[in-house]
Parts: C-alpha cells; sequence; structure tokens
C-alpha cells in the first residue's frame, strides 16, 4: 500500500483506530464498485402474464419474436472475503522498522473495515504454526469486526512463528467455498520452497474464486543492504550462511524482478509490498 508510512501507524495506538484511518484517509478514493456486495443480475426470461411490471418487458425480443417475455432477476448474495495471513517466522523479520507480520495484519485490518462498511461478508484464517492456526468464519455484523480485529492483533503479538506454507489453509478455504465464490486476499511473502502456495492459488482461481496476493516483503530482502562477510540466520529453520556480500548480491534477483508467484502464475493479480524504511534471513 503505498502511501502509508509504518512509522505514523506504529503511533496510532489500537488495530481497530489503524484500520479506519487507513480506510477512511489512504483508500477513501476508491470506488465503491471495487468490492461490490448485493446486487440484482439477469437470470432468464418467461412469458408475459398479467400483472408482471412493464419495465422489465424485453422489447428486444418482442421485436424478434413478436411475443412479450419478461426478464427475470435474481438477487445476488453478499460478497463473501476471506483474508488469509501467514504468520510464520519469516513474517516476523524487520530489518530495522515495521516487522513484515505486523505490516501484512494491518493491511488485513484496513480490508475487514472497508468490507465491513459495505455490509459484505468478511472472515479471517492465520497459518504458519499449530500453535497459532486460526480461523474466523465469514460474518458481516458490525460487531463482527470488532472480534475479527481482536483476533488478528492477537495473532500479530504471538505470530511469527513456524514453517508451514499458507497452501494448507487455502485449500481448507476451497473445500468451504465450493458452492458459492469468493474473494480470497492472501497476505504473504511467498517463502515456500516447494511452490505449494502458488499452486493452492491456481486452483482456487480454477474454482472461479477471485484472489489476490499482497506480497509483503522488508527492503532489505530487496536491496541487501549489508557489507563484507556477513552471517545471516534462517527464521524457519537452525540453519546459518556466512557469505561474501559482493557475491551474494551479484546472485540475488534484482528488486524490479516481478515475485515468485507473478512469474509462475501469470493469472495471478499480485501486489508486492514492502513496508517503507523498515525475511527469510536475519542477519547477524
Amino acid at each position: 500500500m503505498p502511501g502509508i508510512d509504518p512509522q505514523q501507524l506504529a503511533r496510532l495506538g489500537s488495530l481497530p483506530i489503524k484500520a479506519r484511518v487507513i480506510v477512511e484517509g489512504a483508500l477513501s478514493g476508491l470506488h465503491r464498485a471495487s468490492m461490490h456486495g448485493s446486487s440484482v443480475e439477469f437470470a432468464e426470461h418467461k412469458e408475459y402474464s398479467p400483472g408482471d411490471e412493464l419495465r422489465h418487458v424485453d422489447w428486444k425480443a418482442y421485436g424478434k419474436l413478436d411475443r412479450y417475455y419478461v426478464k427475470q432477476f435474481e438477487q445476488e448474495s453478499q460478497l463473501t472475503v476471506y483474508l488469509v495471513l501467514d504468520a510464520s517466522a519469516s513474517m516476523k523479520f524487520a530489518g530495522g522498522g515495521l516487522a513484515k507480520l505486523e505490516y501484512a495484519g494491518t493491511a488485513l485490518a484496513a480490508l475487514a473495515y472497508l468490507v465491513i462498511q459495505q455490509q459484505d461478508k468478511v472472515g479471517l484464517v492465520a497459518c504458519g504454526d499449530r500453535a497459532i492456526e486460526t480461523m474466523v468464519p465469514p460474518r458481516a455484523r458490525s460487531n463482527h469486526l470488532h472480534d475479527l480485529l481482536g483476533v488478528l492483533d492477537d495473532i500479530m503479538k504471538k505470530g511469527g512463528a513456524g514453517d508451514e506454507s499458507p497452501a494448507e489453509a487455502l485449500g481448507r478455504i476451497a473445500e468451504l467455498s465450493r458452492r458459492r465464490r469468493a474473494l480470497i486476499i492472501l497476505a504473504s511473502d511467498l517463502f515456500d520452497p516447494d511452490d505449494a502456495t502458488v499452486r493452492a492459488c491456481a486452483t482456487l482461481r480454477a474454482q472461479k474464486h477471485d484472489v489476490s496476493v499482497l506480497h509483503i516483503l522488508d527492503p532489505h530482502e530487496r536491496t541487501f543492504p549489508y557489507e563484507g562477510l556477513t552471517e545471516f540466520h534462517a527464521l524457519e529453520s537452525a540453519a546459518k550462511l556466512l557469505a561474501k556480500m559482493r557475491r551474494m548480491k551479484t546472485l540475488a534477483r534484482p528488486a524490479t524482478s516481478p515475485p515468485c508467484s507473478a512469474r509462475k502464475c501469470p493469472a495471478l493479480p499480485t501486489n508486492s509490498i514492502a513496508p517503507p524504511s523498515s525475511g527469510g534471513l536475519a542477519s547477524g
């Protein structure tokens, strides 16, 4: 989310306040139709009978068939949004600023606030470690937002553990949403060695769900601002790596290259987000 300064967010206090400030400030210019909820859509024609509303008569059909037909509509259900937070150990990395987990959680909190404002249903799924796995069923009540943000705030404080990818959580959403289309928004650094998360997203897209990924990267993961001989400690294992930074920088992917999910799944909308001036590896 460009334009949102993590240092300013950190001074706002509670998560509900941060979510409201983002939605009513930085996101206030978004058109409401970008995340639409209940409306009506055309279903089928039926032959006109006395008592039917004349405004629903299909005059084009009358011109072709010389018979009166009425357009029938059906009410669309509320939009169902699943927010998926990767709370694995790599998400606690903070290169001198806001941790990726806190930045991702705040972004999802703002989206939850926006969805509830539009009277649509929003749920939360957190993954990364068995101890913090959480699922809040989607609901649209105003008091549901308070409960969801409370759970999200707790995860942001306790998270940053484990090495499980979001793939399993996305699979659970696929099972729960077999009969109803949903919008799934994943906030993750996508540090997944076997690309299971990308495949899970592709499966959801094949089931006609809308899937978006907030690709959370720390600026240090993009620029490698380290010098000389540096020791890196893996956050999701006990592995260590001693490396010469000049050599590492020549091997590292350029910051301008697309994220792995966008390269492997071109149909998947992916937004790369880096907390300004804030991993998989922590330098030591």
